[in-house]
């Protein structure tokens, strides 16, 4: 039997999402456009603010995410031009996720990147406070926020912020705003009768289909598949928390709608990672993507000594998602590589992007159906 009606409306929340107000930064890049495309898909009322698509191609021309939405192109690092963008619109929830993510590009242009990911903040946030329809904002930063020690478990919430390169550092120093917004103007437990809700999402290294990102490992893995030609990979021993991008983008959804309805209880930062079996070494990775694509498909080793540092061994504990939100990862490592490569080759031989987005969304919200039912039933997954 399935589980009905309201079981699945519980779930997924549907209609919290039918006619909200949500103002989406970053929604022309990865995961800004897979999140602009969900709400759509929820039936909530979405405009978007960021740069022009940063690649080509691009998931938001691909999947067409500017259709049916209020799509403004525009820089975050301008504060005017962001307040006007949230005050036309009138939002009711913000979600923020425009930001410079590379970490090696980080090394070369430090100061776009501070002034993108912790200015460009600041930015967002008083646009937030300026504009009185706002009431839940959800800022989007990273898992190497933390001060990565290598250490063998997941980072927790409460950990110190750091980060050795310029992008994990402003993603720290994004937090750091974060948290003096919410204690200075936001609801929190001393202050409960705030009006603005204010929270960060920090996810592991998120995959999924559309991301064209130069120099980040799926979309260089996928360039030289589509291309017949063995990929350079820098770093294979690197071990990172792998996951499907509809994984993170459901804990910042249930986040916004945790903190609608307890913003003092809902503030504060909150890990969204993938389980254990999908903290893997980037070898592992390209050796489970060229076995999951149909064509040639190859990698090679370019390990260099000499290389930029980055980080051989991050990790998070969503223990307190799992608990506070009753989030917890939907697809294994195998299903997130095979779904992603997948969406890949059906877009490269001419299969619609965004319908494909759509299924995926679709399936997930499936198998979150299921793990309810077992749940319910007492049934392993």
């Amino acid at each position: 039997m399935g589980l009905g009606h309201a079981a699945l409306e519980a779930l997924v929340k549907t209609s919290f999402w039918q006619g909200r107000r949500v103002f989406v930064t970053g929604h022309t890049g990865f995961k800004g456009g897979w999140l602009a495309i969900w709400l759509r898909q929820l039936g909530a009322e979405v405009a978007g603010f960021a740069l022009a698509p940063p690649t080509e191609p691009s998931l938001f021309e691909a999947a067409r995410v500017g259709d049916g939405m209020v799509s403004t192109i525009g820089d975050i690092r301008d504060a005017a031009a962001l307040s006007e963008a949230v005050r036309a619109f009138q939002p009711e929830f913000v979600f923020h996720l425009a930001a410079q993510p590379l970490v090696r590009l980080s090394y070369d242009i430090p100061v776009e990147t501070y002034a993108t990911n912790v200015l460009g903040t600041v930015h967002l946030l008083e646009a937030a406070r300026a504009c009185d329809s706002v009431r839940t904002v959800v800022n989007v930063t990273s898992d190497k926020c933390y001060e990565n020690r290598e250490w063998v478990w997941g980072y927790r919430e409460n950990e110190a912020m750091g980060g050795y390169d310029p992008y994990s550092s402003s993603k720290g120093c994004a937090e750091l705003v974060t948290s003096a917004y919410s204690r200075s103007y936001c609801a929190n437990p001393e202050h409960p009768e705030r009006r603005l809700a204010l929270a960060s999402g920090r996810a592991g290294n998120v995959i999924g289909g559309g991301d064209w990102a130069l120099d980040r490992l799926v979309p260089d893995l996928i360039r030289g598949f589509l291309n017949a030609e063995p990929v350079a990979i820098r770093n294979p021993a690197a071990v990172r928390p792998w996951q499907h991008v509809l994984e993170p983008l459901s804990g910042y959804l249930k986040l916004a709608e945790a903190l609608s309805e307890d913003p003092a209880g809902s503030a504060g930062g909150w890990n969204f990672g993938p389980s254990s079996e999908a903290v893997r070494t980037v070898r592992e990775v390209a050796d489970a993507l060229v076995e999951a694509w149909e064509g040639e498909a190859s990698w090679q080793d370019l390990s260099d000594p000499e290389k930029l540092h980055e980080a051989k061994l991050l990790q998070l504990d969503s223990t307190k998602a799992r608990m506070g939100l009753d989030w917890r990862p939907r697809w294994g490592f195998e299903e997130t590589i095979a779904r992603t490569a997948k969406w890949y080759e059906k877009v490269s031989n001419g299969a619609d992007a965004r319908e494909l987005c759509f299924a995926d969304i679709e399936e997930y919200k499936a198998a979150g159906a299921r793990h309810t039912r077992n749940r319910t039933t007492g049934m392993s997954e």
